[in-house]
């Protein structure tokens, strides 16, 4: 199981640059955690693309639909207390936004569960950093 953040899980969805690779990580092991609210920013991004007209209404309609599927499969972190306080206690070591560090704090919320090394998947580098100094171990290419 790798703990997934919305930066590795768009590519997935949309055409991108890095997408090959994110499907190669996927591809090492498809248990995929992440926070409960990852599907509203991804949807967020879904969004905001269509009113950029990045994405025409056809092709928003395709992707809200792959997402659905999509995040059918995965699992998520549900216990908002516990990353609560684990999100506010990485914003006073690190530079993140609240988003990022409550992907940080489902992260290692996910870690303590299992009492074991988790890997950690994203491609903000700012939030990477941040998983790093904090022990999680890091997928990369």
């Amino acid at each position: 199981m790798r703990y997934w953040d919305t930066s590795a899980l768009v590519p997935l969805l949309f055409g991108e640059a890095t997408s090959e690779v994110v499907r190669s990580w996927l591809g090492e092991d498809s248990v995929i955690a992440t926070w409960a609210w990852t599907r509203v920013e991804i949807a967020s991004a879904v969004e905001r693309r269509t009113r950029e007209g990045d994405l025409s209404r056809e092709q928003r309609r395709a992707i809200m639909s792959r997402l659905d599927g999509f995040s059918a499969t995965w699992h998520e972190v549900v216990e908002v207390l516990a990353v609560r306080s684990r999100a506010t206690s990485v914003l006073a070591r690190h530079p993140l936004r609240a988003a990022d560090a409550a992907q940080l704090g489902a992260a290692l919320h996910v870690q303590d569960q299992l009492g074991a090394p988790l890997q950690f998947v994203s491609l903000d580098q700012r939030l990477t950093e941040a998983a790093e100094r904090e022990g999680l171990a890091l997928v990369s290419t």
